[in-house]
């Protein structure tokens, strides 16, 4: 018999243009189905939305769903706990037949303890490694009780860790890519280094140190670097309103500013911006940098496992990350200046090597991980759910 997982994404479904934030899902729901899992898809429905609007956004993400075989395992639950329309509820699979999965794999920080409490046994993936266990302390969020907890970053419940453990006990995952879907394409050498990203944050001081979520912040810092290089550089930026002001800011400085959504309308739209890249350039959010919780994008492992050398800031030590081989980690302009450079001077042996470290975070492998140890039966910090504390 088969294992069913029921995979609660981060409300997808509430993010239609946003289909770099539906990659993240994908890759672990590929994983899972790969390793001969069912799937359920969950998400969150607010029952006070307009019920046309509601109707739309299920039916939007079941077309984005369909190509990879998820639109009929889609399960939606109601946010608030009131009882969803009842044409919006037939849209899809419940929440009583999510719940009879064998596991809960969480990659949303707020699903509701009333919804994790339903599932037999509870993993939970951290996604915003530093900054959740921040915001758990200072209580902005608090996640629901679960059997076991992973994070993606390397840091987080280590020594090493700059930030707050919450009292729980943090295993480390790879975050996932599935190669089947996001193989090697060559790109011409005219082609730009690009990213697609968001710039929205916030600043916020934490005992005494300044955390900065906003992303726009790190490339202003870097504003002046196609002045400095032969390569093409690209931003694919979630701007929105402000579209205009920021690509007539950063367009002297010689960036090609693009609407994000215009290039992630669909998952495969997605997938082909970032194929048809030379590479990627991207910085971190500062919080990474001054968190040092050594994290990689999952947008990153995208490039690479496409033959991209990716340029990208550094965001801390890393037993598995490399620095200048087919990933390139800088600390400051000079170091991202030589790091463009390097990728052009031997760009095959690069491309090489990016397809190679990202077979390194092959979904089936990672998942497979994931999985043995979020089933295990044995392990006394699984044996009931462990509470998520916060200061």
């Amino acid at each position: 018999m088969s294992t069913t997982v029921c995979l609660a994404a981060a409300r997808t479904v509430a993010y239609p243009q946003g289909s770099g934030h539906l990659w993240v899902y994908l890759q672990w729901a590929l994983g899972l189905r790969a390793l001969g899992c069912d799937v359920f898809w969950l998400e969150g429905i607010d029952p006070r939305d307009p019920e046309q609007q509601s109707l739309e956004r299920v039916a939007a993400l079941k077309v984005r769903l369909e190509p990879y075989g998820f639109a009929e395992s889609l399960a939606l639950f109601s946010l608030t706990g009131a009882p969803l329309p009842p044409i919006v509820a037939g849209s899809a699979l419940d929440l009583d037949a999510a719940a009879e999965a064998d596991l809960l794999l969480n990659l949303w920080h707020s699903l509701p303890p009333s919804v994790v409490s339903r599932f037999r046994r509870t993993a939970f993936v951290d996604t915003d490694p530093g900054l959740l266990q921040i915001w758990m302390t200072r209580g902005d969020i608090c996640v629901a009780p679960h059997h076991i907890f992973f994070t993606i970053g390397e840091t987080v419940g280590t020594p090493d860790a700059l930030f707050p453990d919450c009292g729980l006990r943090w295993h480390y995952t790879r975050p996932p890519v599935f190669l089947a879907q996001w193989p090697p394409i060559p790109s011409g050498s005219s082609a730009p280094y690009t990213t697609v990203t968001h710039w929205w944050g916030s600043a916020f001081e934490f005992e005494g140190r300044i955390i900065n979520e906003e992303k726009h912040v790190a490339f202003l810092e870097y504003q002046d670097l196609p002045s400095k290089t032969t390569v093409h550089l690209e931003l694919a930026i979630c701007l929105a309103e402000h579209y205009e002001e920021w690509r007539s800011r950063m367009e002297p400085f010689g960036w090609k500013i693009r609407e994000a959504w215009d290039v992630s309308a669909t998952p495969q739209s997605y997938r082909a911006y970032i194929q048809q890249s030379r590479g990627e350039f991207s910085c971190a959010k500062p919080s990474c940098v001054t968190l040092a919780n050594a994290w990689i994008s999952d947008r990153t492992l995208c490039y690479l496992a496409s033959g991209k050398p990716a340029v990208v800031q550094h965001t801390g030590k890393s037993r598995f990350l490399p620095d200048a081989e087919g990933l390139f980690r800088f600390r400051d302009m000079d170091e991202a200046v030589r790091a463009l450079a390097a990728a052009e001077s031997d760009y095959a042996r690069h491309s090489r090597l990016a397809r190679a470290l990202a077979e390194e975070f092959d979904a089936r492998d990672v998942v497979a991980r994931v999985l043995e140890q979020a089933l295990a039966t044995r392990c006394a910090d699984r044996e009931r759910p462990e509470a998520a504390v916060t200061r």
